[in-house]
């Protein structure tokens, strides 16, 4: 499928009743595995390829990522959303050029977030670099689908008003998708959906938020995202295999895998 058709399947999935679900890959065989198992649309993880490099999140420098994106967008025939962090730099031009080189990679939308690397920006700036990326996805051949991230409960900064008032902003600065990770209880996505005209992302997988899609399909939320939560299973299996083995010195945990040739089936068919 050509980049333009998945852009105009992706924003399609934003504009139709209901919600949709919108794992996160880590690598093209975990994008093929989400893709076979039915799901219309994958999102990259940032801290979940980190993970795959032996690296903490964050610490991917921007070519890297893009080379990564770009196998991602490649290895699978259905839309991939890119996590872009805070687009590798402060200045709003620099968000307008990760937003092109993420689309040369493939992509067909993306993320930029106001974390400026331990801390929040500035309203403003954070606002100047949103109406920067939107600007540069706007000027491409295809609908790119932009979201503005507001970090503020990523930060240990449960300030709803000041996550609503900053979402409020990138919306007016023509944000396509509008989402506040973190967000810790019903009543807060409720108050965030409610005060903003714009499809709300909400990210799923922390034991402390337990919704179903139901749920928050009640609430009003357009798309769910498990940011590193699937990386997170995985590589909890792993510990738990290598444990086994080293402390009881069995194997157990092969027994419960499904057999490599389930894997290879699928594989067989890219």
């Amino acid at each position: 499928m050509m980049q333009a058709e998945k852009a105009e399947r992706f924003r399609a999935l934003h504009q139709r009743d209901g919600l949709f679900l919108i794992p996160n890959p880590w690598d093209v065989g975990t994008a093929c595995l989400l893709e076979h198992a039915g799901f219309e649309a994958l999102a990259s993880t940032s801290m979940g390829y980190a993970f795959t490099e032996g690296q903490p999140d964050g610490t991917i420098d921007r070519d890297r990522m893009m080379a990564h994106l770009a196998a991602l967008a490649a290895g699978t025939n259905i839309p991939v959303n890119a996590d872009l962090g805070n687009g590798w730099g402060d200045a709003p031009a620099v968000a307008a050029e990760t937003i092109r080189m993420a689309a040369a990679a493939g992509v067909v939308g993306g993320s930029i977030e106001d974390d400026g690397g331990g801390y929040i920006y500035e309203k403003d700036l954070a606002v100047e670099r949103v109406r920067a990326a939107v600007e540069a996805a706007r000027s491409l051949s295809f609908p790119f689908t932009l979201t503005a991230r507001a970090e503020n409960f990523l930060h240990n900064r449960p300030d709803l008003k000041d996550t609503i008032e900053r979402l409020q902003a990138y919306q007016e600065a023509g944000a396509d998708v509008l989402y506040a990770p973190g967000l810790a209880t019903e009543e807060d996505i409720a108050a965030v959906v409610r005060n903003v005209d714009r499809p709300v992302n909400v990210l799923m997988g922390s034991p402390s938020l337990r919704l179903n899609v139901a749920q928050l399909q009640a609430l009003g939320v357009k798309r769910v995202s498990v940011g590193p939560a699937l990386m997170r299973a995985a590589l909890g299996a792993f510990q738990r295999a290598a444990k086994e083995m080293t402390e009881k010195g069995t194997f157990d945990f092969a027994a419960e895998a499904p057999p490599s040739r389930e894997f290879s089936a699928i594989f067989s068919k890219r």
